[in-house]
């Protein structure tokens, strides 16, 4: 019997897919690869290895240590967080179909990696790594529609912060003045915009509409909405745009939640639906001779969208798909913040309720108190979640809550259309949700249904880094401290 990693290698169509890559290495003059896959917190790690090299690396993969899904951090008492030195090295497959050429230096191309077991391991050999968070969302949303005939289709809203960089190399502020759609403010950024919006065209981002935000420096510039594994794939290659423009302008790309109080942080607010049918589409956007392969280009369009109303019972009302998924979603928020506010600063954003940030497990039509909001027929907008997420595992986690309200029929009641603080002072009992990473990683272990969104060793390799940072931070004396109690006695 084959292993999983056989499998994938062995998998029909990708013969073609490889020799395709090569003719797109030819074609393009690629001389170097980087193959990237992605840890647990949303880095991007991995190898870079001469193109000459490609088809033996296609079938063969190359190698990394396990600890490398964790970033190979240390915990505070010096271990390796996941996995020791002893452990085996994991075995990296690239996936022809995410081929691209970088456009900042066109010899270089990346391609996305697929992680398996090495081949010698005693216990499962080549079978699926499980703390390869990638991997594990492809697994899940095959699972998902086998199951129920729909696929998880995702937009996101990614807000960062471009920030001056001191002598020290340190911020130095945010680049521009703290005001919400200014388009001068939005203008003053316009060279570092212009630049990420041309890296971004070149690698199959269909760049679709952005902003000046309310904090300083603060930018959002949105792409268009595909399938989850291909969006999830875009907001990194983003990510990593933003960093190369960052270089290239001497400033800081910022997707730390919350870097300054007394402005809005950075959320990554992620609009989803569910679908059957439809068709994918090469979206050129521009290029004679794409710099990639087609599906790094595809977009998703047509089908059926099941959170479309039922007209025929409520105009506005989501239909009984659409109603389940979003209890699901309800019933598990407190546990799924634990993914779209993974850091001990997501929490800042939370406490910091003056400027929209949602902490309450509710829904509603256009309602941005609510930690879920119809934004549109037919797509609800994930509040609780900010641009430090890791958008593979948020994307596991609510196929698991969809999965649970669909299965379980959960109702979610009515749509509160009061602002949430005038609800409650009248009367209305409403869930809160954590409001620290320590209490939100309790709530996470306390639910069965998204801990499987956590499969075997992801969710061991998880908690080890996310309790360490907690714990990092507890046994942490900030300057907080020293001014609020240097001189408190006598």
């Amino acid at each position: 019997m084959a292993t999983d990693l056989e499998a994938h290698v062995e998998a029909p169509g990708r013969d073609k897919l490889v020799k395709e890559v090569r003719k797109k290495i030819n074609e393009l003059g690629i001389t170097y690869i980087y193959y990237q896959f992605i840890s647990i917190t949303g880095r991007i790690v991995g190898k870079g290895i001469p193109a000459d090299h490609w088809e033996r690396t296609a079938e063969k993969g190359f190698q990394l240590v396990y600890g490398s899904t964790a970033n190979l951090f240390i915990d505070r008492h010096g271990n390796y967080i996941g996995y020791g030195p002893e452990a085996s090295e994991l075995v990296g497959i690239p996936d022809p179909e995410t081929f691209c050429q970088l456009p900042w230096e066109p010899r270089i191309a990346r391609v996305f990696c697929t992680c398996f077991r090495n081949r010698e391991e005693d216990e499962n050999p080549g079978g699926h790594l499980t703390s390869d968070c990638r991997g594990n969302l492809r697994m899940f949303h095959d699972e998902f529609q086998a199951k129920h005939g729909m696929e998880l289709r995702m937009g996101t809203e990614p807000e960062m912060m471009w920030l001056k960089k001191g002598e020290d190399g340190k911020p130095a502020g945010g680049f521009s003045k703290p005001y919400c759609y200014h388009i001068d403010q939005f203008e003053s950024l316009r060279p570092v915009t212009m630049k990420v919006l041309e890296y971004a065209r070149a690698m199959g981002l269909d760049m679709i509409q952005g902003d000046h935000e309310d904090a300083p420096g603060q930018l959002e510039l949105n792409f268009q909405f595909d399938n989850a594994l291909r969006n999830c794939d875009r907001l990194t290659t983003y990510r990593q745009i933003c960093a190369q423009v960052a270089r290239e302008f001497d400033l800081i790309a910022c997707f730390m939640s919350k870097p300054f109080m007394g402005v809005s942080a950075s959320g990554c607010h992620t609009n989803i639906s569910l679908w059957s049918g439809g068709e994918d589409q090469v979206n050129r956007l521009g290029h004679d001779v794409l710099p990639g392969m087609d599906d790094v280009f595809n977009h998703k369009v047509g089908g059926e969208n099941h959170f479309m109303p039922d007209e025929a019972h409520h105009p506005k009302k989501p239909g009984p798909v659409g109603l389940n998924c979003i209890g699901g979603v309800i019933d598990h928020l407190p546990a799924l913040t634990a993914i779209g506010c993974s850091t001990v600063n997501s929490y800042r954003r939370l406490w910091d309720t003056g400027f929209w940030a949602p902490v309450y497990a509710d829904w509603g039509y256009q309602n941005r108190t609510c930690g879920l909001r119809v934004s549109a027929p037919g797509r609800f907008e994930y509040r609780a979640v900010d641009s430090m997420m890791n958008p593979y595992l948020l994307a596991g986690g609510l196929l698991k809550a969809f999965d649970d309200g669909i299965d379980r029929n959960l109702d979610p009641g009515e749509p509160e259309s009061r602002n949430i603080y005038d609800a409650m002072e009248g009367g209305k009992e409403v869930d809160k949700l954590p409001l620290t990473l320590g209490e939100a990683l309790h709530r996470l272990e306390n639910d069965d249904v998204i801990k499987q969104a956590f499969p075997d060793e992801m969710y061991r390799v998880f908690m080890h880094y996310k309790r360490d940072e907690w714990e990092k931070y507890l046994a942490t004396v900030t300057e907080w401290d020293v001014e609020t109690y240097i001189d408190c006695l006598p």
